[in-house]
């Protein structure tokens, strides 16, 4: 009897996962279409034939994120390309706060503290080689933590959540599943926008605030007065968050 092939062994391993009834498109196909519903069944009891929540926002968020490292490279790397080819051509790094350039040996630095500016000035008066090498590795290294920096963030989301619904006498882990569930949405969104299309991003901007009033209010209930209360607090504080975890990573990866 011949041993089996590499592809018999894939076949073996995705075929139920895959297929057109397996629990990935079953998933798939309420966290996208039905808001909330994906979680309202895992608290009802209805497990089974769906992809555990933290699989699914691990699996969407490694995937998401990797996706974007490539596409990082992908896209900065001709532009790099040309500033080793020629050392007159302009370095310019944005960031949420503001944008420094250095531009034929001329640095100016805008919107950002005294003290990064005086860094990045440092940085970018080193060879263009190196500066281009640098900028490539930071922005590899702001992709790589972003997906643990929300790991961490998410737990502080369902803490919130947990705040504003207390009343409805829900244990922290529900409200996690959420949590995940509301995130693996949000990291597809995230390769959504990666087609730099101006319609496709403003969908994905309405989408994101949309779904999660949609999912809280078939989770959770209650009417649309108290909801968008609810919403409102915690979608400031987090933003918030996230916010300062973008700007914390951009701010270690280039001056590290």
């Amino acid at each position: 009897m011949r041993p089996p092939t590499l592809l018999e062994f894939a076949q073996q391993f995705g075929g139920a996962y895959l297929s057109t009834e397996g629990a990935l498109w079953r998933t798939l196909g309420l966290l996208l279409l039905r808001p909330g519903e994906l979680t309202r069944r895992y608290l009802n009891g209805q497990r089974k034939h769906y992809i555990l929540p933290l699989r699914l926002y691990l699996t969407t968020s490694v995937l998401v994120m990797l996706l974007i490292r490539v596409l990082f490279a992908a896209q900065v790397g001709p532009a790099l390309d040309k500033v080793r080819s020629d050392p007159q051509e302009p370095i310019s790094v944005s960031m949420l706060l503001g944008h420094a350039t250095m531009d034929k040996g001329v640095f100016t630095c805008e919107g950002l503290p005294h003290w990064v500016c005086a860094r990045l000035e440092r940085r970018l008066s080193a060879p263009p080689t190196e500066v281009a090498a640098e900028i490539m590795q930071a922005g590899d290294r702001v992709a790589g933590h972003w997906g643990t920096a929300m790991f961490v963030l998410m737990p502080i989301f369902a803490f919130g959540l947990w705040a504003v619904y207390h009343n409805r006498g829900l244990k922290y882990t529900e409200h996690l599943v959420f949590a995940l569930h509301l995130h693996a949405f949000w990291f597809i969104l995230l390769a959504v926008s990666q087609i730099k299309a101006v319609p496709v991003e403003i969908a994905v901007l309405l989408a994101a605030p949309w779904y999660a009033l949609l999912a809280m209010r078939r989770v959770y209930g209650g009417g649309w007065g108290p909801l968008l209360l609810r919403a409102g607090l915690l979608s400031a504080t987090y933003l918030a968050l996230v916010v300062t975890a973008l700007v914390v990573l951009g701010l270690a990866a280039l001056l590290a």
